[in-house]
C-alpha cells in the first residue's frame, strides 16, 4: 500500500489537493459545458444520504415537498428590484424555443419567444406567483413547502461541489400570517441546519445574521451557519431567509385577515445544496482520500473476503453473508447498518485502496485463518490505513453500532478541536491585519471574533486582505464593544474569515 493516495497533499497545495480527493474517491468530473459537473454513482448516493436525512427533517417540522417550474418569466423577477438586482449576473436566459437547419448545415434558434425565460437561479418569484393563487384566507396559512432541485447560477470561476453553474440543491419556501410566525419558522430552520451539520456530517458550525452586504437579495434578514475548513477557511453552509413581506408585496401574496382586512403574507426561503459534499471533504479528508462520517455514508462497513482457492472462497463468502445478515439487522443512527461484501476478483491490496480513497468508514477482513481463529481483521478510516485489530465474529455485530458512533463523535470532536486552534479574538483593525496579513500565523487561516458593526465601511476597511463578516454568533455572549473599523458601539463580536 502505497504511502499517501493524494498528489499533492494538503500542505503542499490544498486547492488542488481538493480536487484530487474528488477524483480519486470517483465522486464527480467536470462535464462537456463548461462549469457544470457530472455528479458519479458514488457522489449521488452521499447526496441521497443527506437528501433522506434532510427530508425527514423537514417534514417532521410540517413541511411538504412540491415541484415548481425550471422557467421563470423575466417579468417575474423584475417585480423584486433588489432580487433581479442581485441574480442578473448569474442569470442563463431562454429567448427562442426551436431550432432549425441552416443552408450552410448548421443548427439556428428561431420561434423567438415574446418574453424571455430565466432558467431558475432560485424560486422565490415562481413560487410566490402561486402562493397569490392558492391564499385567500388566514385559514389557508401557513403554507409550508419545500421544493429538491437544480438551479442554474452562472459561474465564471467552478470548482467541483464548491461553485458550478448548475448545481442541486433543496429550497423552502413559506408564508404566514404575521411576522413572529415567519421569524420563527426562519429561525427553526437554521437549527435544522445545525443540528444536520452537527449531528449528521460531524461539521461544527457558527449560526447567526449575515451583515446587509451579505444578505439574500430581497431579504430583509440572512441567518447561515458558517463551517470552519482545513485550511482555515470559512464556508457558508446553509441559509434561511426572512423575507419579510417584500415578495409577498411584489407579487400579490395577500389573505383575507380574522377582522376581514386584506393584508400581506410574511415570508421566508433557506436552502441548502451539493456544496455540502465539498464542506465534508474539506471538513474531514486526510492525505489518503476521503474521509466519510458514519451517518452519511452510503456504505458505513465493507467486508472483503480474502482467498486463494474455490475451497476457501466459498468458506470464506459464507461468513461473510452470515456476519452481513447480523449487521444488516442491527440499527444504527436512522436505520440498519448499511453493508457491502466486495467479492469482486481483484487485488486485496487495491480493493483495500479504493475503499480508503472512497471514504469507507469501516472495512472488515475475513480469510482462511481469520475463520480458523473465529475473528476478522478490523480497520477504521478515521485512523490510518495500516492500523488493523483483531475483532471476535461472533461479537462484531454486537459492537458495530458503537463503533460507528464512536467514529461519528470522535470526527466531529476533531474538527471541533482544530476549530478552537485556529480562533483567534482580536481587538483592532491593525491586529486583524496582521492575522490575515502578514504577521506571524498569517496565512494559515481561521476565525477571527471581531467587535465590527454593520457598516459598509468594515468590508471595505477589509477588501484588501480578502476578508467577509461571515455572521453575528448567536451562541456566543454579550460582549458589548468598539468597531474597530468606525468606532461605533456594537453589542458582540462578529466572526471574520476568508471564505468559499
Amino acid at each position: 500500500m502505497p504511502a499517501t493516495a493524494i498528489s499533492p497533499t494538503r500542505a503542499q497545495d490544498y486547492p488542488e489537493w481538493y480536487q484530487q480527493v474528488v477524483r480519486a474517491a470517483d465522486l464527480a468530473e467536470q462535464s462537456p459545458v463548461r462549469g457544470c459537473m457530472v455528479i458519479k454513482p458514488h457522489g449521488y448516493a452521499v447526496w441521497e444520504r443527506m437528501q433522506s436525512i434532510l427530508d425527514g427533517m423537514f417534514k417532521a417540522t410540517g413541511h411538504q415537498n412540491a415541484y415548481f417550474p425550471l422557467f421563470i418569466p423575466l417579468s417575474y423577477l423584475e417585480q423584486e428590484a433588489k432580487h433581479v438586482e442581485g441574480f442578473a449576473k448569474e442569470c442563463a436566459v431562454v429567448t427562442h424555443h426551436r431550432l432549425e437547419l441552416g443552408p450552410d448545415g448548421k443548427l439556428i434558434p428561431t420561434g423567438k419567444l415574446e418574453e424571455p425565460l430565466v432558467v431558475r437561479p432560485t424560486s422565490e418569484t415562481i413560487i410566490g406567483a402561486m402562493y397569490a393563487k392558492w391564499v385567500q384566507s388566514w385559514r389557508d396559512l401557513p403554507v409550508l413547502i419545500n421544493q429538491w432541485a437544480n438551479v442554474v447560477r452562472w459561474e465564471m470561476r467552478p470548482r467541483l461541489f464548491l461553485r458550478t453553474a448548475e448545481f442541486l440543491w433543496q429550497e423552502g419556501h413559506t408564508a404566514h400570517a404575521t411576522q413572529q410566525e415567519a421569524v420563527e419558522e426562519t429561525l427553526r430552520m437554521l437549527d435544522v441546519y445545525a443540528t444536520f451539520a452537527e449531528r449528521d456530517l460531524a461539521m461544527p458550525v457558527v449560526k447567526g445574521p449575515k451583515p446587509a452586504a451579505e444578505r439574500f437579495p430581497g431579504a430583509v434578514d440572512t441567518y447561515s451557519i458558517e463551517a470552519m475548513m482545513q485550511d482555515g477557511k470559512a464556508l457558508q453552509a446553509g441559509t434561511s431567509h426572512f423575507l419579510g413581506q417584500n415578495f409577498a408585496r411584489a407579487q400579490g401574496i395577500k389573505f383575507a385577515g380574522t377582522s376581514g382586512a386584506e393584508e400581506f403574507c410574511w415570508t421566508t426561503s433557506w436552502g441548502v445544496s451539493t456544496r455540502l459534499i465539498g464542506a465534508v471533504i474539506m471538513t474531514h479528508s486526510d492525505d489518503d482520500g476521503l474521509v466519510l462520517p458514519p451517518r452519511i455514508a452510503p456504505v458505513q462497513i465493507v467486508l472483503l473476503p480474502i482467498h486463494r482457492s474455490d475451497e476457501e472462497r466459498e468458506a470464506v463468502l459464507a461468513a461473510c453473508r452470515k456476519l452481513e445478515a447480523e449487521l444488516v439487522a442491527t440499527r444504527f443512527a436512522d436505520g440498519p447498518i448499511r453493508v457491502r461484501i466486495d467479492a469482486r476478483d481483484m487485488r486485496g491490496g487495491d480493493k483495500v485502496w479504493q475503499h480508503v480513497k472512497q471514504g469507507v468508514p469501516v472495512r472488515v477482513e475475513i480469510g482462511p485463518r481469520d475463520l480458523a481463529t473465529g475473528s476478522a481483521s478490523l480497520s477504521r478510516r478515521d485512523r490510518g490505513p495500516k492500523e488493523r485489530e483483531a475483532v471476535p465474529l461472533a461479537e462484531l455485530a454486537g459492537r458495530a453500532a458503537a463503533l460507528l458512533e464512536e467514529m461519528q463523535r470522535g470526527m466531529f470532536e476533531r474538527a471541533a478541536a482544530f476549530r478552537t486552534e485556529r480562533s483567534v479574538r482580536l481587538g483592532s483593525a491593525a491586529e486583524v491585519r496582521d492575522f490575515f496579513g502578514t504577521g506571524e500565523v498569517a496565512g494559515r487561516g481561521g476565525f477571527a471574533y471581531v467587535h465590527v458593526a454593520d457598516d459598509p465601511a468594515v468590508a471595505e476597511a477589509f477588501d484588501p486582505l480578502k476578508v467577509t463578516v461571515r455572521c453575528i454568533p448567536m451562541d456566543g455572549e454579550d460582549e458589548p464593544g468598539t468597531c474597530v473599523v468606525t468606532g461605533r458601539p456594537v453589542p458582540r463580536r462578529s466572526v471574520l474569515a476568508r471564505s468559499y
